[in-house]
């Protein structure tokens, strides 16, 4: 099983989906936490999230701005990444209920070699491979 740990500051950090929701609802210890990385990506999974839950075009804009600001990478879908997570979900789905995006978003950040920062650990914590990082909000 991966270990919860404190990321090293400086650190790359892959941010969950439920970690950038906390930071838009105004939760200073989500800016904290994203604060401490240096370098910071976000699964193409977690944006598409993110834009489909959004309620108008400001909050759209107010993504893309921050984004853009603090000049994070959108990692985008390969053919790696479609590989591993669907070993997880063929490993995990069954057993212990891995979902699609979770699947893809522990993938993403095991290709880069990021850690995964979340506040939902129990959603990844049966993959090996994992360097989890836990949010608590």
């Amino acid at each position: 099983m991966p270990m919860c740990a404190r990321y090293a500051e400086g650190a790359l950090v892959l941010i969950d989906t439920d970690v950038l929701i906390w930071l838009f609802r105004g939760q200073p210890s989500a800016r904290k936490a994203i604060d401490k990385a240096n370098s910071i990506e976000l699964s193409a999974i977690t944006y598409i999230e993110l834009v489909q839950d959004m309620r108008n075009k400001e909050e759209f804009r107010l993504l893309r701005q921050t984004i853009h600001e603090h000049e994070w990478e959108i990692l985008p879908l390969s053919e790696n990444i479609s590989h591993r997570a669907t070993v997880y979900i063929e490993n995990f789905a069954l057993s212990h209920g891995l979902q699609l995006a979770d699947a893809l978003i522990a993938a993403s950040a095991v290709e880069s070699g990021a850690a995964l920062l979340t506040a939902n650990t129990r959603h990844y914590k049966v993959i090996p491979e994992i360097d989890l990082k836990m949010y608590r909000p």
